[in-house]
């Protein structure tokens, strides 16, 4: 009788394991522009690794044969910017590192299951204009003619470009799977889990596009969901963070005013326990050491390994909810 117990409790266990291997993959989808592209920088990682009063939170991304890649969280980075194992790298430039990182350790060790990352980013995109879901229509946003230099309407190609580029390259990823996650089974599937949206700055040196930032995020949560079939999909807003908590006096009516519009967007009653605001404000250090000039966050890489933690916290939260 004990040795069929533990035979029964040797199958159990294996098939345990099979169980977990046979899981749908977690596909999490990570959006915006030049923050989301990743500005941390490698450089900066380093030396928070070589000093022993910061070394402790970043020793897991490294061992003795170099940055660690991760052997159950993958990432596609846009249709030519790379894929593979997750570590430092996958960013623009290649010496960088975005919100991908911490966000995928933090879901990578929360789940049994297989990660995917798709990361969609482009510098220099407004919410207003190239992510513009198709909810808020076309846009009456003008441009200089380069050779009449006179103010002309956008063409109404130019409205929604990077968002249908997004919703093509999750569903042209998802389609072939196989060909970024190794030895993926289709019989085990995936599962869409959740979206992150980081994005603003072109935004909101516009006070126009500023003006319509909130109905336009309202209707991306709602578009996206319906263009990838996912009627309560996980959403978390990355706060603007910008200049941190106290932005300067001259600009910080603004910043107030911008991140509430993204925080508002989440307290709608239709996305009440399904999309998250999270703050990256806190993680802003803007006394130290600048790796960027005092663009994105000061390309540190403290503080974009803790705006992709606390996205991923935020999801993982969520995604454990539902």
């Amino acid at each position: 009788m004990k040795w069929f117990s533990a035979l029964l409790l040797g199958i159990c266990f294996l098939t345990g394991i099979e169980a977990i291997d046979a899981a749908p993959v977690k596909v999490f989808v990570l959006c915006g522009q030049s923050n989301m592209e990743g500005k941390g920088a490698i450089k900066h990682l380093e030396q928070l690794l070589a000093d022993p009063n910061t070394a402790e939170a970043y020793k897991h991304l490294r061992d003795e044969n170099g940055w660690v890649e991760r052997d159950d969280v993958w990432i596609k980075y846009n249709d030519d910017r790379g894929q593979g194992k997750l570590a430092p790298g996958f960013a623009t430039p290649t010496n960088r590192f975005g919100p991908e990182l911490g966000f995928g350790n933090v879901v990578g060790d929360a789940f049994d299951e297989k990660v995917l990352i798709i990361k969609c980013a482009w510098g220099g995109r407004a919410l207003a204009v190239e992510f513009r879901p198709p909810s808020s229509g076309v846009g009456d946003y003008t441009r200089r003619n380069r050779e009449t230099k006179e103010m002309e309407p956008l063409p109404k190609e130019d409205y929604g470009v990077a968002y249908r580029d997004t919703i093509r390259i999750v569903k042209e990823t998802l389609a072939n799977i196989d060909q970024v996650v190794p030895d993926y089974d289709k019989s085990q599937g995936y599962e869409l889990s959740g979206f992150v949206f980081f994005q603003g700055f072109n935004d909101i040196i516009d006070q126009k596009k500023t003006d319509e930032y909130g109905a336009n995020l309202a209707n991306l949560v709602r578009d996206v969901r319906k263009d990838l079939d996912a009627p309560n999909l996980p959403f978390v807003i990355g706060e603007l963070g910008q200049q941190g908590v106290e932005p300067e006096k001259r600009y910080a009516e603004k910043h107030f005013a911008f991140r509430k519009s993204q925080e508002d967007v989440s307290k709608l009653p239709e996305f009440v326990g399904t999309v998250r605001y999270v703050k990256t404000s806190p993680y802003v250090i803007s006394d130290g050491e600048s790796f960027d000039g005092g663009y994105h966050y000061y390309g540190r890489a403290d503080s974009f390994y803790n705006f992709g933690k606390a996205f991923g916290e935020a999801m993982v939260d969520m995604t454990k909810k539902q």
